[in-house]
């Protein structure tokens, strides 16, 4: 997410805090949570799959393969 979209979350938070907002805003504010909140799991599910793991045994088990079926 870029920097003028995190600004303008913010910037409509403390508008509600404040004076409130319009149905409009309020409706692109949950829009820009939905949009961060997808890219913050988007790249936090990519940090976990790049993970791998030492079993007992020595062997390296890549976390994905070890705990997404589909992986």
């Amino acid at each position: 997410m870029n920097q003028e979209r995190l600004n303008r979350i913010n910037e409509l938070y403390h508008k509600s805090k404040t004076e409130g907002l319009t149905e409009e805003e309020r409706i692109e504010q949950a829009e820009l949570r939905a949009a961060y909140i997808q890219e913050w799991r988007n790249g936090m599910r990519s940090t976990l799959n790049s993970i791998s793991i030492v079993e007992p045994d020595g062997s390296i088990t890549e976390l994905k393969k070890k705990y997404d079926p589909e992986g």
